[in-house]
């Protein structure tokens, strides 16, 4: 069996999907009408649209298959992401990728596989709408047309979601995302005993370095220290511009790592001299999640403001 291939690209893809906040979410109507259309359509016996985390298949919608997420190593649908043409296998027992494959040798019987990459609204190649089968079948090119316009409408859904998530300027999580993605994630790390660190930025003396540089050169500074920050925390942790020059990044886990990150970050910031008529400043309040004294994001939010605010009362930290 070969494994499906990592993309050179792999980081960048996590992000976006992570971005998104599309893993691990409910079913959604807008993606079972699409699949419950495939497969009619089709007449095969499975049709799912799934996304590849970094360790597995998780099935945002499917239609004649029980679970949610197949093991990324195992995954028969892996080829396709890397791949941004159809992938047509119309007879697995003859294909080497997948003669061997437990999913071809074993339950469900697999035979013949139609799949074709989604994306997100920035192009990242994210997962895929595939059809399946336990007979061998042909699959001709009007057949292939059909289901790029298939896939084509789950790449419309996810453009038509993103954009009440996701900060037009920087691509990364506007409030409303932070939000989303805090609502869910707090009380899982809460009830698995994980903690969550929140990071507050806000640019100091911002407006000033807009009045004398303008508007052009103050966005292309908050795209700047967007992209430093995504650079410096993980692909787990949530990166957001909440508004104006104000960031945050909340992080659930190792608890040293923050101090590492605002480290490394602190060293890349020379870089940003090279494409800024002067040095930013900024200041970052820290402050760790408390069921018992934040009981509303809101209140976690505050919390972490005040102490961006007590920073920045010590003069904040600098861009070199």
């Amino acid at each position: 069996m070969k494994e499906p291939s990592i993309p050179l690209n792999e980081t960048t893809r996590l992000q976006s999907q992570h971005t998104m906040r599309i893993l691990d979410s409910v079913p959604e109507e807008r993606f079972d009408r699409i699949t419950r259309m495939a497969q009619r359509l089709f007449e095969v016996d499975i049709c799912l649209v799934s996304f590849a985390a970094s360790d597995r298949r998780w099935y945002e919608s499917k239609q004649g298959l029980n679970g949610s997420a197949t093991p990324r190593n195992l995954s028969v649908f892996g080829h396709a992401t890397c791949d941004d043409e159809l992938l047509v296998v119309e007879n697995a027992l003859e294909d080497p990728r997948y003669a061997d494959h437990p999913l071809v040798t074993d339950d469900p019987g697999i035979r013949f596989y139609a799949g074709h990459s989604i994306h997100a609204p920035n192009g990242q190649r994210i997962g895929t709408i595939c059809l399946v089968d336990a007979e061998p079948r042909r699959f001709s090119s009007r057949d292939l047309q059909t289901l790029k316009d298939f896939a084509a409408l789950v790449d419309g859904e996810l453009a038509s979601s993103s954009k009440m998530h996701v900060d037009e300027l920087t691509g990364i999580a506007n409030r409303r995302g932070f939000m989303t993605v805090a609502n869910h994630v707090l009380p899982l790390c809460a009830r698995n005993g994980l903690s969550v660190e929140l990071l507050f930025f806000d640019l100091d003396d911002f407006k000033q370095f807009n009045d004398e540089y303008g508007h052009d050169m103050g966005d292309r500074a908050l795209q700047l220290f967007a992209k430093n920050l995504l650079k410096g925390f993980r692909s787990a942790d949530v990166v957001a511009r909440l508004g104006g020059d104000e960031f945050a990044v909340m992080m659930a886990g190792e608890s040293a790592f923050s101090q590492r990150a605002l480290k490394a970050m602190r060293a890349r910031i020379d870089t940003l001299r090279q494409e800024l008529p002067m040095r930013l400043k900024w200041s970052v309040g820290s402050v760790r999640y408390d069921p018992s004294s934040h009981a509303s994001v809101e209140e976690f939010l505050a919390e972490a403001d005040r102490q961006m605010y007590a920073d920045k009362s010590r003069n904040g930290l600098f861009l070199q």
